[in-house]
């Protein structure tokens, strides 16, 4: 329990010195800064009253666990069967676009669209073969 309190305690903490930074840096007065850096902790101070310390717990933690589910999510292999995917994906629409102009029997769009093609391949090659190399 120690630790909660430790903890609301430095959340606080750094609230009041946050708002005391901010207020003192404003381009006021003296006598302005501090009747509105008095306002903002009297504000801070009720709002803290109101805090629920077992909700915030849990709302921390579930953030975490949350944060921790996603950054599982980015592991080597998965980013990489990702990529793969999308590679295929992108080589594909370019074949398509070749195939169309080829079937328009356009020599210049042909060119084209073969540049393209190539373009693609060699970039999504280049970004696959970064991403199997990176520890």
């Amino acid at each position: 329990m120690k630790k909660n309190k430790k903890g609301l305690g430095k959340l606080f903490a750094g609230a009041v010195i946050g708002a005391g930074l901010g207020v003192l840096f404003a381009p006021k007065k003296g006598i302005e800064t501090r009747r509105d850096l008095k306002a903002k902790i009297d504000e801070l101070m009720n709002k803290a009253k109101d805090l629920d310390k077992d909700e915030v717990k849990e709302t921390i933690t579930a953030k975490i666990a949350l944060i921790q589910e996603e950054l599982a999510d980015l592991d080597k292999e998965k980013v990489l069967k990702i990529a793969k995917k999308k590679a295929k994906d992108v080589q594909d629409m370019a074949a398509e676009l070749v195939d169309y102009a080829v079937e328009k029997g356009t020599p210049v769009l042909e060119s084209a669209a073969e540049a393209v093609r190539q373009k693609a391949i060699d970039v999504t090659k280049e970004v696959l073969k970064k991403l199997e190399n990176k520890d």
